[in-house]
């Protein structure tokens, strides 16, 4: 099919964030494959992995635990990994091209105070699989790089206003993250809708939820999940993969529709292909440029995810 050219600008974008953001993609198979090894079980495969990225953390301890038939019970494997995680999240770092992103990003807002024809200001918001506990641990000591995104504007793998099951590949998280933008906005300001948001994902499934979403997605995964949907990328883009089992597919995309696109980084983003305007980096001192919150403190409660 012929694919569509006529976006509106992209008003919003929502981030997932393990893997996309932040290298834990690396981590968590770290921190399995030790297990894996202790128990004399062969290391996680990426075809394994696949299916693992971006559910919410008891549906992908489940599928994990299905597959790597260990002889303890998935009880005392969460209490494994747990200890694990803890030790080797704290250590996480931003991806290539996250940090200018994001603030390029956030710099917009400088647009609300000096209009410019074509420029408007893009609205982010944090739309993650990972719960708070674990949230924290891998973005305690990052608070610069996260403050872009307002609290209010964080939907965590654990937010209550997500019905149980309705993780990703569902567009839930997706349409929960624009909601949290559409209430906060300025009096005044048009809501905005699903076509112009876009959804930043590295893992399959995530893809598949901003499809159903009605959003346009980046797909940006990890070099070694590319290789495994060697040929089928189309397909990925699409949301067609057929993650979310049997679904009515007149909620996914089609093949070649121009909804989305893959990235191997988000190394020097092509704003202008999505009508973003960025300012100069000059205007950050400039009032009224300071908004959002920094991660806030208090003691870490741990939950296990497994991808």
């Amino acid at each position: 099919m012929a694919p569509k050219t006529d976006f509106p600008p992209v008003r919003a974008c929502l981030f997932d964030m393990d893997g996309l953001l932040l290298d834990t993609e690396d981590l968590y198979t770290l921190c399995v494959n030790l297990i894996l090894e202790k128990y004399q079980r062969p290391q996680l495969p990426w075809s394994v992995k696949a299916k693992l990225q971006g559910r919410p953390g008891p549906a992908a301890t489940k599928l994990f635990h299905d597959w790597a038939n260990l002889p303890i019970t998935q009880d005392e494997y969460v209490s494994e990994l747990l200890v694990l995680q803890a030790k080797h999240f704290p250590t996480t770092q931003p991806l290539p091209g996250v940090p200018d992103l994001l603030a390029h990003l956030g710099r917009t807002r400088y647009w609300d105070l000096k209009k410019k024809d074509g420029a408007q200001r893009v609205h982010i918001a944090l739309a993650t699989s990972s719960h708070e506990a674990n949230f924290r641990l891998k973005t305690a000591h990052l608070p610069e790089l996260f403050s872009v995104f307002p609290t209010a504007r964080r939907v965590l793998g654990d937010d209550s206003r997500i019905a149980r099951g309705r993780g990703k590949p569902l567009p839930d998280i997706f349409l929960l993250a624009l909601k949290t933008i559409n209430d906060s906005l300025p009096a005044g300001e048009t809501p905005i809708t699903p076509e112009e948001c876009l959804v930043f994902e590295d893992s399959v499934p995530g893809v598949e939820a901003g499809r159903r979403a009605g959003m346009r997605v980046v797909w940006c995964p990890h070099p070694m999940l590319k290789k495994e949907f060697t040929g089928r990328e189309d397909e990925v883009l699409a949301g067609r993969t057929g993650e979310a089992g049997d679904v009515d597919l007149h909620q996914l995309g089609e093949v070649g529709d121009g909804w989305a696109e893959y990235l191997p980084t988000l190394e020097g983003f092509p704003y202008e292909r999505y009508g973003i305007v960025v300012p100069p980096v000059e205007v950050e001192a400039e009032e009224g440029m300071v908004e959002g919150g920094k991660v806030g403190e208090g003691e870490v409660v741990q939950v296990v995810e497994t991808a």
